[in-house]
């Protein structure tokens, strides 16, 4: 009796392996293998289908925004379309920072820092938490966060809410954490189950590089005190920085823009950034209401300033002509299409001003491919997105960077670095073009006289060593 229930326990267990394993290779095949730049075609169309529609129809702004960071732990690993794979999208900024691609992710989205691995795996090259401020706020009152649907822009007064800078660095440390390889045979078996029918577990080692966004307590009244500190705090664990003069909800916070004032905020910046162990970017966050005469001034300054990169733009508070939703006369910043074409111009604009010799991040109103590939041509070398994951979705960021390669490959360009950036600015793109093709000549004549120089040097090892061994039978011989 004993022997037949356990052959049957057997033969129930078998079953159940097969057909689980006929199940996962099923989910695997149909799903993963023709995705084509989305992780999971199954997995994508599930959230932005059908979940994200879900939670705009049934939560506030600001509660669907804090669901969405939770369940990001369950989000899938991005995989590269073909056509991607067959382009350079990397992208090098200040000689050795390194982008996997130039879709990033703005800061505002992941405020303290508490899903930076997980957003990091649905694609993005880059993602900046913050702005984090020195000591913990609450921000303004609710509701502060608006969606103006039928714009497909967002209106927000959050006003700096912040967990502060010493709870945020707990996060920071627990993300650094991930990106150390990790021995395989220390995976447990259900992580590696895991794996295998969801890709995007939490034991595999995260890629990608992250910026942290500053800025400063609402009653502070010395900025560069707060700015400074947080550098210091929060620099070991940022791959670049940034200082936000720009956001519309702090009070006084623009008047950090003016010249007078910029100038000493980011000469202090720069002071602290390099008191750092190991230095870091810093970059400045514009706003997009600056006038053209402004962003002029601000532009020539930076340039004087050498400052490492410029952000372009933060929200706006100005209303286009054309709102239609009835959310457009709350006040705060807006964000999205709407911002779009102002957020661009701005970028063109900064680009011929500083002659493409500062980079350039833009951000506002980025939600396919050719909003991205329209903001590389007027200078940006890597551009943010925020907006458009609440109403695309998560797969948002697949579908840019497959579009984004569809469009480079329409047009002939193979490196989106060296052939796609500031190619609007065509006197400013061929020089440029023009620089590299002397540096690459430079470089190949440099190697090819290596490698003469080696082959003489070893050539004339070889001489001395067949001297040294031939001389003693020279002397036997004259012995003999």
């Amino acid at each position: 009796m004993f022997q037949q229930a356990l052959h049957s326990l057997r033969r129930a267990t078998a079953q159940a392996v097969v057909g689980g394993a006929l199940v996962i290779g099923t989910l695997e095949v149909t799903t993963h293998f023709p995705s084509q730049g989305r992780s999971s075609a199954f997995y994508h169309s599930l959230a932005d289908d059908v979940i994200v529609p879900a939670m705009r129809a049934t939560l506030n702004p600001e509660l669907a925004h804090k669901v969405a960071l939770r369940m990001a732990v369950l989000a899938p690993t991005h995989r590269p379309s073909a056509k991607e794979q067959k382009l350079n999208v990397a992208v090098t900024l200040w000689d050795n920072v390194n982008f996997s691609n130039p879709i990033g992710l703005a800061a505002g989205y992941d405020k303290d820092g508490t899903a930076i691995a997980q957003l990091l795996k649905l694609g993005f090259g880059f993602c900046e938490i913050g702005s984090v401020c020195l000591r913990p706020q609450p921000g303004n009152p609710s509701p502060r966060m608006f969606r103006l649907v039928e714009d497909e822009g967002i209106i927000n007064r959050y006003g700096f809410n912040s967990l502060g800078a010493d709870a945020v660095e707990e996060y920071l440390q627990e993300f650094r954490k991930t990106q150390h390889p990790q021995d395989p045979n220390s995976v447990q078996w259900w992580d590696k189950i895991y794996n295998f029918l969801w890709p995007g577990s939490q034991t595999l080692v995260v890629s990608g590089l992250l910026g942290v966004n500053l800025g400063k307590n609402k009653t502070s009244e010395t900025p560069l005190e707060d700015y400074q500190k947080l550098i210091h705090q929060l620099g070991p664990y940022a791959d670049y920085l940034v200082i936000n003069v720009s956001s519309p909800n702090t009070p006084g916070l623009r008047d950090l823009q003016s010249i007078s004032s910029l100038e000493g905020l980011v000469a202090g910046c720069q002071e602290a950034c390099q008191k750092l162990e190991h230095v870091k970017p810093l970059l400045v966050k514009l706003s997009p209401d600056l006038t053209d005469d402004e962003l002029e001034e601000i532009g020539a300054l930076l340039m004087r300033l050498k400052i490492d990169g410029i952000i372009l733009t933060n929200t706006t508070t100005s209303r286009p002509p054309g709102l239609v939703s009835s959310y457009k006369t709350e006040t705060g910043g807006l964000s999205g299409k709407p911002l779009k074409n102002r957020s661009t111009e701005c970028i063109r604009l900064l680009y011929q001003i500083t002659k493409g010799q500062i980079p350039i991040i833009g951000v506002g109103g980025v939600q396919t491919g050719h909003d991205a590939y329209e903001k590389l041509k007027a200078g940006a070398s890597l551009v943010q997105v925020y907006s458009g994951m609440i109403y695309e979705g998560p797969g948002m960021v697949s579908k840019i960077r497959d579009e984004l390669a569809e469009l480079m490959i329409q047009n002939g360009q193979r490196n989106l670095q060296e052939e796609v950036v500031g190619m609007d600015h065509e006197h400013l793109h061929w020089e440029r073009q023009r620089k590299l093709l002397f540096k690459r000549n430079e470089e190949t004549t440099t190697f090819v006289i290596d490698q003469e120089d080696k082959e003489n040097q070893g050539k004339q090892d070889t001489d001395e060593e067949t001297s040294t061994t031939a001389q003693p039978h020279r002397l036997l011989s004259n012995g003999e």
